[in-house]
């Protein structure tokens, strides 16, 4: 392909055209910027220094001084609420809604920034009744959410039930766990009445959602327990093993004290230790441990100790094997055992922890509901420490 020196022409014509371009670009930015108020730069150069609250009074100047700044009243009363002003947030939001000139879309926008400012200042009531009135917009789904939370945060779990439907029909999302867990806060608080009749509807109502809500089960064991039917409470716990075999150390404690009301303290011992040979469980070791401690004596439960921990190792397991050595341990050797016993108890202690998996949150006892983020069956049935176990055994298996 020749080269046409004729194009050497055209070169001289772009850079004009660029230069023209940019030069109107310029002007364009330059009018722009002398209609913005000194305010706004201000608030731009307090960002810059990072002197925040500076920026936000800035802003706030310019919000008061053009009616026109919607968006940046809206960003302003968000970045209230994110700081924990609620109360300034509330008013600036609540002054938009009295904004007569204010066109429809930009009102649903303000309502539902509204109803999230009632609910972080813990308004419930207000923020039920903002989001009530956004089910029929554009805001559905985000207002069922928050309606969702409202009525969990207020223990109105029939409205929870009926929230979580709707959200269900809408959303490419069902919540079966949860529901289940809303009837199952039901039945618990019938049981609390002695209403039985009532709590096993609601009991039915969560398996017919969820059949493998273990909790389901569990209260319908407790249920028969309450009115005296042991062998119908085991097989209410025994069913747990098809759901999921983790959880039967929740059940494990009420399994051994049915079979010990039935005289049938060997049978039951001898589940339990299947239980435990074949799907291991530090609470399920502790619970055979004490039984057998009670039972059969220092030795035999030594034994227990020393092989669970020869299977699965754990501070735990280590530390009811020095407990049962402390028993028969010879005077002389006692104190030093007693040492080492306090040290690896200490330790253990700290491990003996439940921890959510969604946000991180430790504690001592089972919940069904994280009390930190929400979050329904985010623990699971096993201590911090045999979690951190079967994780690190994962990633050796990956390596």
């Amino acid at each position: 392909m020749e080269f046409e020196y004729w194009w050497l022409l055209t070169f001289p014509l772009f850079f004009s055209l660029g230069w023209m371009a940019a030069r109107i670009d310029i002007k364009h930015v330059l009018s722009e910027s002398r209609r913005l108020p000194a305010s706004y730069f201000q608030g731009l150069n307090f960002l810059l220094n990072e002197q925040t609250d500076k920026a936000i009074e800035a802003f706030i100047e310019i919000a008061k001084a053009d009616n026109e700044t919607v968006e940046l009243q809206f960003a302003l009363g968000s970045l209230f609420r994110r700081r924990g002003e609620v109360e300034r947030a509330i008013r600036m939001h609540q002054s938009l809604l009295e904004r007569t000139d204010l066109e429809e879309e930009k009102k649903l926008t303000a309502m539902n920034e509204l109803g999230q400012d009632y609910l972080k200042a813990g308004l419930l009531d207000r923020a039920e009744q903002v989001f009530s009135e956004l089910q029929q917009t554009r805001y559905t789904s985000g207002a069922l959410k928050h309606l969702l939370e409202i009525y969990v945060l207020e223990k109105d779990w029939l409205k929870a039930v009926e929230a979580a439907h709707r959200l269900g029909e809408i959303s490419s999302r069902s919540y079966p766990i949860e529901i289940a867990h809303f009837y199952c806060e039901l039945a618990a608080s019938e049981i609390a009445h002695s209403d039985h009749a009532a709590a096993r509807e609601h009991l039915d109502e969560a398996l017919r959602v969820n059949r493998d809500s273990v909790r389901a089960n569990i209260l319908h064991g407790d249920i028969e327990i309450a009115e005296g039917r042991h062998e119908a409470a085991i097989q209410c716990w025994k069913r747990v093993e098809t759901q999921n075999p983790a959880h039967l150390a929740l059940v494990a404690e009420r399994l051994l004290a049915s079979y010990r009301a039935l005289d049938r303290v060997a049978e039951g011992m001898d589940l339990l230790r299947g239980y435990l040979a074949r799907y291991g469980s530090l609470d399920m070791l502790n619970v055979i441990f004490q039984a057998v401690l009670e039972t059969e004596g220092a030795q035999v439960a030594y034994r227990l100790a020393r092989d669970e921990l020869r299977r699965n190792p754990s501070m735990r397991g280590l530390d009811r094997l020095l407990e049962a050595q402390l028993m028969e341990a010879p005077a002389e050797r006692r104190q030093d055992l007693q040492l080492v016993h306090n040290l690896i108890h200490q330790h253990s202690a700290g491990l003996a922890l439940y921890r959510c998996e969604n946000c991180g949150f430790r504690a001592r006892q089972y919940f069904w509901h994280c009390p930190a983020c929400g979050k329904w069956e985010t623990y699971p049935p096993r201590r911090s420490e045999e979690t951190e176990v079967l994780v690190k055994a994962s990633m050796q298996d990956l390596m």
